[in-house]
């Protein structure tokens, strides 16, 4: 299966959170650790990826309503 990188954010937990919504759809994801493990606190970087055959769907999935109202 081929992994593309979807998103990349400074914060693990927003990689995470994004995972679960993708999930609930049923569109498999994994995310890489981009930095260091976290150190008080102050999260670490992360990369969402996402199967080359669901990119369409999550980008969907993950747009907000203001991107939609701009096409």
């Amino acid at each position: 299966m081929t992994w593309i990188t979807l998103l990349t954010t400074s914060f693990r937990w927003q990689a995470e959170l994004m995972q679960e919504l993708l999930a609930a759809h049923n569109i498999p994801t994994k995310i890489i650790d981009l930095g260091v493990k976290s150190y008080l606190g102050a999260g670490t970087s992360a990369a969402l990826q996402v199967s080359l055959q669901d990119k369409s769907a999550a980008l969907l999935l993950l747009s907000s309503q203001e991107d939609e109202q701009e096409t």
